[in-house]
Parts: C-alpha cells; structure tokens; sequence
C-alpha cells in the first residue's frame, strides 16, 4: 500500500486577484514530484503579468488560476510582488527551466511523461532533444491538437489516449489562457497526477527558439526582448499587459484597490476550452 505524505501548506500572495505561490524551483519540483508519486490529482499554472491581466478581465479564468494545486511566478513582476509581501525566498519558476527541472528529477523514477500541444514535427524534436539530455527519462507519449474547438468526441479519445499512455504528468503546450482552460477542463477525465502548462517551452527545447538574455529576465525585461523579437505578435499584448499591471498593482500596494481572491466556481458545467 502506498504511503500518502501530507505536504506542508504553500505560503502564497495575492496578485490582483490571484493566489501566487511562494516557492523555490527546487520546492516546486518537489511538490510535482511528491503529488505524481502520491497519486494526488491537480494542475499547476505557470503565470506571469499576461496571464494576471488576462484574469482580471475574466473572472473564469482567475478561478481556474486559484483552483490550481499551485499558481507559480513565470516573470519578475510577480516575483517581486511576492517580495514585497514578505517572502523573500521565492524564485522565478519560469516555465522551460521548470519543465528541464521536473523531467530530470524524475528520471530512473518510472514516471512517464507525454507532450500536448503544438505540431507533430516540433512534438517530435521534442522529445528526441529530451531524451538525449535525460537518458533516463520517459516520455510515453504525445499529441498535437487541431488549431480549434474540440468535440467531445475528440475529447474522450484524446482522455483514452493519455490515460492509455500511463502518464504521470501531462506537459500543455498550447499558450495562455488556452492551456489553463484546457486544463481545468480535462483535469477529472484523465487519470495522469500532475497537468502542468509551460507555453512556449516546447518550441523553445526543439526548435531553439531564441530566449532572453539572463541578465534581462533577472531585471524583468524578457517582454522588452521578445516585443522587439517577434513585434508583430506582440505589440498590442505588452503595450496592454504592461501598463494594466503597473497601475494595478500599483493601486493594490497602496490601498487604493482591493482584489479579492476568488476560488469558488459559482458554475457547475464543465469549462468550455478552444485548442
């Protein structure tokens, strides 16, 4: 018989609206690891200043956010936000280094992995880049979606096909908010522990995609270098997501706001997700 190890609570803050855990990468790790092997069921958000903007103007998907098993930091904004309200130790947990963290801890553990998101060819590079990093991990599987809603006839196959492939944790390539709803969605139909969405991190392990310089991500300044990378895509995000949060978390800081932490979901049906 398995032995459940109840884990001590996560200290959190609330950002606009949003319980953020205070974690370090290592705690984070830890946490997945200890739930896929205990057999407990959840999801993790990885977010940054996009996904909190997002959820301001979507209830739904706040709550989707503070029904995770952890919502964790993917930017300094809200690093420092947490910071601020006292928790010093907390580390960015950024979205590919957490996904290399998570599958390197778990090799030699017996714990398979499958790959949701994006296309059949970069799937592929993915995972044979994964496997020659960490010989010893396993990746049972994986599946791009169509670029639009699911019926839920695809649904339930996509649910035997992961269930099928003895997973323990699900990887959700599919962008914010998409991957959130999707799992938020699908999180009762599947058997596999642990669903963690981590964005652009596939194209960034099998592609190469260009990332930011370190020291502008530890300035919080990895939007300047992907809006002067990709400005086309981008442009009307950051210059939205940007100021929103400043003035936000601005108003919240000094009183003049107040954002509640909202969890329950006054909405019995099933979140409807797009792919």
């Amino acid at each position: 018989m398995t032995q459940h190890v109840r884990q001590d609570p996560v200290k959190t803050t609330n950002v606009l609206g949003l319980r953020v855990a205070a974690l370090t990468r290592t705690g984070v790790v830890s946490r997945i690891l200890g739930d896929v092997r205990d057999g407990r069921r959840g999801y993790v958000c990885v977010s940054g200043a996009h996904s909190v903007i997002e959820c301001r103007a979507d209830p739904d998907l706040a709550r989707i956010h503070n029904q995770a098993t952890l919502t964790v930091p993917d930017g300094m904004p809200l690093v420092w936000a947490l910071h601020g309200d006292g928790h010093g130790w907390a580390e960015r947990i950024y979205g590919p280094d957490l996904m290399l963290s998570v599958i390197d801890a778990s090799q030699d553990s017996g714990i398979g992995h499958f790959l949701y998101g994006t296309t059949p060819q970069v799937l592929d590079q993915l995972e044979r880049n994964l496997l020659r990093r960490f010989p010893g991990a396993r990746i049972v599987g994986s599946y791009a979606p169509p670029f639009r809603p699911l019926t839920p006839e695809e649904e339930d196959r996509i649910a035997r096909l992961i269930d099928d492939s003895g997973a323990g944790i699900v990887w959700v390539g599919i962008g914010c908010p998409k991957q959130e709803r999707w799992m938020a969605h699908m999180r009762d139909k599947l058997r596999a522990p642990m669903l963690i969405g981590v964005g652009a991190a596939f194209d960034f392990h099998a592609r190469g995609k260009l990332q930011a310089p370190a020291i502008l991500q530890r300035h919080g300044l990895e939007w300047l270098f992907r809006l002067v990378t990709e400005p086309r895509r981008l442009w009307r995000r950051y210059t939205r997501v940007v100021p929103a949060y400043l003035v936000l978390r601005g108003m919240q800081r000094t009183g003049l706001r107040r954002f509640p932490v909202t969890s329950q979901d006054p909405d019995p049906m099933p979140h409807r997700i797009q792919s």
